[in-house]
């Protein structure tokens, strides 16, 4: 047992280094592709803001599969877009709050929609397996799409991040996962310039669940290979 927690220490250390490097490349890489996709608009700001923003030279491109139709959501996401400097397509599939599965095809449908006009990303970011909290079926269906578009090569990218949060069940704000392969602190002021599109953008207040949430550390599991054991093939997925 110790052999093999010793192992898996060494194999995270491993993925650690690597990313640092690749994040290196891709910050100064101006011609990188980002794809973001996700369920509703605010998820890209609240699982990964502080990345984006710290990277202004991808080329950002972010997909919601949720609230297209929404008369307030819609227009605030087309303007944090704006500030992002992003390009962004929006679908507007149920998000009701019985929270009906969807249909896979259709769900995959509308994701090879949303990102029809480009052929690769050298980065694709989505959910994590179980959701960023205790539970949004949208945050789950969006990544074993996400997943299975992208093994069967429907999605091309060099790596899949996917977020890392957990909030215990439900007891408490999520936060970054101490087991995530890439966890980045945010220094405050780029923490503030997150939180602010949450509240001035978005239009949360203090004292609602967003931004009472809004993470300080962002955490993401990364998939450099399809055939990654850990994601997509059972239920003990992290």
């Amino acid at each position: 047992m110790m052999a093999l927690a010793w192992r898996r220490q060494q194999d995270s250390a491993s993925r650690a280094h690597k990313l640092g490097r690749a994040m290196a490349n891709n910050r100064d890489n101006v011609g990188g592709t980002v794809g973001i996709i996700v369920a509703h608009p605010d998820d890209e700001t609240l699982w990964a803001g502080g990345l984006l923003l710290s990277h202004p030279t991808w080329r950002l491109q972010i997909a919601t599969v949720c609230r297209g139709g929404d008369a307030d959501r819609a227009p605030r996401f087309r303007q944090v877009l704006s500030t992002l400097h992003a390009q962004g397509e929006m679908a507007d599939l149920d998000d009701g709050p019985a929270q009906e599965p969807l249909d896979d095809e259709l769900l995959q449908q509308t994701i090879r929609a949303l990102t029809r006009h480009q052929d690769s990303y050298d980065l694709l970011i989505t959910h994590g397996p179980r959701g960023e909290y205790t539970r949004h079926l949208r945050h789950q269906e969006v990544h074993r799409a996400v997943l299975a578009l992208w093994r069967a090569g429907d999605l091309r990218a060099r790596q899949l991040w996917c977020f890392a949060y957990d909030d215990a069940a439900g007891q408490a704000y999520p936060q970054a996962r101490a087991d995530a392969d890439l966890r980045l602190s945010l220094p405050p002021e780029l923490w503030e310039r997150k939180y602010q599109i949450i509240r001035a953008i978005y239009g949360f207040s203090a004292e609602s669940w967003e931004a009472q949430t809004t993470p300080t550390t962002e955490a993401f599991w990364v998939i450099s290979a399809p055939d990654d054991p850990r994601f997509g093939r059972n239920e003990d997925e992290p």
